[in-house]
């Protein structure tokens, strides 16, 4: 491996681990003349940032706009590429050709846990164990610490209202409302259902989120903004434990996330599966 490669493998890992969204693009064939042969590798950051070449020009902008598609979807992909048209700015203008493979890495999922209790902290500890980055908040300042989550990337405290504009929330994002009455829950939601979070569940029984709901429309919250929350949040295993429950509702949004339909594997029909085991896409 020479040093050009080193430095941009280390500066994925390094990207990795700051989470921040990146693509990997690796020249994996070419034929004819190129600026650039097999092997040759770029990455391309979230905010359109490169680093490296894999040879300039029109293909590079091409291949960018790749790494964006690539990015919003999780999927990698390979783009065939002719350098034939010199008003494209196509470097040589030879007539080569070649296909580059582009993987992407974006940030990790997002698990934003509300309520910093017992249910709290087991959930933070098993998203983290599944590869989620952790934010967590509780309204009680002595509770919102990392003494208290020590598997939080984050913890903050502060106004139930003001927390959905107080965090970057996208699509994806998983919230879960732990929290420890009807009263907390009503602050917290109607900003919550104003962003495009994948996925919103409150901890409760079905008599809790009955009236949660009701004041919530009272509040005047419509009621297809407040058909988005799941509750009772998780899926129905007989869960008693703080542990059991973080693992009905991190299976929930396992489910969530990979389009499962949480039947029994016995039940389910089978499909097609992608090999992918960890939280980040």
């Amino acid at each position: 491996m020479n040093g050009e490669d080193r430095e941009l493998l280390q500066e994925l890992i390094a990207a990795q681990n700051r989470n921040e969204p990146v693509v990997l693009a690796v020249v994996i064939r070419d034929q004819g003349s190129v600026p650039r042969h097999a092997g040759a590798k770029m990455l391309i950051y979230g905010d359109g940032r490169t680093r490296g070449s894999i040879g300039g020009g029109e293909m590079e902008a091409r291949i960018a706009a790749a790494a964006r598609e690539a990015l919003e979807d999780g999927k990698p992909r390979v783009v065939p590429y002719s350098l034939v048209d010199p008003k494209r700015g196509d470097p040589g203008v030879c007539g080569g050709n070649v296909e580059v493979y582009v993987e992407p890495y974006p940030a990790p999922y997002t698990l934003l846990i509300l309520g910093c209790g017992h249910v709290g902290r087991a959930l933070a500890a098993l998203g983290k164990w599944l590869g989620f980055r952790i934010v967590a908040w509780d309204d009680r300042a002595e509770l919102a610490t990392h003494e208290n989550m020590p598997d939080a990337d984050v913890v903050f405290s502060g106004p139930p209202a003001e927390v959905a504009a107080t965090q970057s929330i996208d699509a994806r994002t998983f919230v879960a409302v732990v929290t420890r009455n009807v009263g907390v829950d009503r602050q917290l939601l109607p900003g919550l259902l104003d962003t495009p979070a994948a996925y919103i569940g409150a901890m409760g029984s079905r008599r809790r989120w009955q009236e949660t709901r009701r004041l919530l429309l009272e509040d005047g919250v419509a009621p297809d903004k407040a058909a988005r929350v799941t509750s009772p949040i998780g899926l129905e295993i007989n869960a008693e434990s703080p542990n059991e429950i973080a693992v009905s509702i991190m299976a929930q949004i396992i489910m969530t996330q990979r389009g499962g339909d949480g039947l029994a594997m016995a039940e389910a029909t089978p499909v097609a599966r992608r090999p992918t085991t960890d939280a980040r896409g």
